[in-house]
């Protein structure tokens, strides 16, 4: 992808004095162009095809367009713009929702007027917009791949409830037998042991050979596993439970089948890491391990433009919190408005370092003792890491924690 080609602001006049705004939609989009006055000059809608964009392109190209304003930052529609050498601005959809007041009080939804509103606050609040600087083709890759990892691991998580709230029902012994309903072993033994009939059949030492040929590492003694599946309370039996052995088959194998993507996911993820620019920076973090640092490095990009200042990086991270004052009121609160998904993965990291590193895991402990709940302090552990991410990130350096002064200074106390 092509990147815009002025990184610290927007012109004061747009080229051609035009400037246009596109509303996306999953099947077509709404476009809008107006001129320097404000007055729309051109409105149409597009498909979400090869043709639409094409349609587009051509549109803007015979009005003199050469910024574009828009609500996402990616996708099919962005990449075409941007190859088509123009400016892209985006404006999130939070903002558009407000700056519609400014056209009438009536505050409802139309794709076109929206593309309108696009395009004018693109003329009219230029000094405090900014043009999209997109990261490269590698750091996109990661991306998707770790927010897909992410969704499997949830759906893997809804399916692992679904199957033990089931079990509990036909087949409780099952439940707790090993350390994770969805472990490979546990979701051999139901493939095998499926009805309180077959597990009836199993004595210590039936169990122990089965375990054996699953290649068990024998942490627990057979023994032990049998006396608990002894314990529960007894599950269904005959005619019903061989029904029910139908439920249980079809949540064993959706959970397999997520725990292999899962995995395969994970190796691409370490290989497209390994193989990135930034790779060191974000693997030298205490507690990132692949997985974490690849998260980090995805959701943070690698566009130094993007994030001139630490604070910058925090904001839209939702780390710093979100300030109103009005008169003697002053009100500092959460900030709702921001990255989810990259605060999400920067308090991900946050929270396991205060396990091995002893400045975290004092300033955490400090903010709880201050009355902040866990997400609170994690959020303000998190604000003081990415201070030290961004430095390490702008300067192109492995963090150190022997050049970590906060940290030596907490040492030498």
């Amino acid at each position: 992808m092509k990147s815009a080609s002025n990184i610290n602001g927007l012109p004061e006049v747009p080229p051609n004095d035009v400037t246009a705004g596109v509303d996306w939609a999953r099947d077509d989009h709404a476009l809008a162009v107006v001129d320097g006055r404000g007055r729309e000059i051109h409105r149409c809608t597009v498909d979400h095809t090869a043709a639409g964009l094409r349609q587009l392109i051509g549109v803007l190209a015979r009005h003199g367009v050469g910024e574009i304003a828009i609500e996402r930052p990616d996708g099919p529609l962005v990449d075409a713009l941007l190859d088509a050498g123009l400016v892209v601005v985006v404006v999130s959809p939070n903002q558009v929702k407000h700056l519609r007041g400014r056209y009438g009080s009536a505050g409802n939804k139309d794709d076109r007027f929206d593309a309108y509103v696009l395009a004018d606050t693109l003329r009219t609040d230029r000094a405090r917009l900014r043009p999209l600087i997109p990261d490269t083709d590698a750091t996109v890759a990661l991306r998707r791949a770790c927010r897909a990892r992410k969704d499997l691991v949830r759906h893997r998580v809804a399916a692992a409830n679904q199957l033990r709230a089931h079990l509990r029902n036909v087949l409780p012994g099952a439940v707790g037998l090993f350390s994770e309903i969805d472990s490979p072993i546990n979701l051999a033994f139901l493939a095998r042991f499926d009805t309180q009939d077959k597990t009836d059949w199993l004595t210590p030492k039936r169990l122990g050979d089965w375990l054996a040929k699953q290649g068990y590492s024998g942490k627990v003694d057979p023994a032990v596993l049998h006396q608990r599946l002894l314990d529960a309370p007894r599950g269904a039996t005959g005619v019903h439970a061989t029904q029910q052995a139908h439920i249980t088959a079809g949540y064993v194998a959706l959970l397999s089948t997520l725990v292999t993507q899962i995995k395969a996911l994970e190796t691409e993820i370490k290989q497209q890491l390994a193989a990135h620019a930034d790779s060191r920076i974000f693997t030298s973090l205490p507690r990132s391990g692949r997985v974490r640092a690849a998260r980090l490095l995805a959701e943070i990009g690698d566009c130094r433009a993007r994030f001139p200042t630490p604070e910058s990086l925090t904001c839209l991270a939702g780390a710093a919190p979100s300030t109103r004052q009005s008169g003697k009121s002053r009100v500092v609160g959460f900030r709702w408005s921001c990255d989810k998904q990259l605060r999400d993965a920067v308090c991900d990291f946050a929270a396991d370092t205060r396990l091995v590193n002893p400045w975290a895991a004092d300033l955490y402990d400090r903010a709880r003792a201050r009355g902040h709940d866990h997400p609170h302090a994690v959020r303000i552990l998190a604000r003081a890491w990415l201070h030290i991410i961004w430095h390490c990130w702008q300067d192109g350096v492995a963090y150190n924690p022997a050049n970590h002064r906060a940290l030596q200074r907490f040492l030498a106390t």
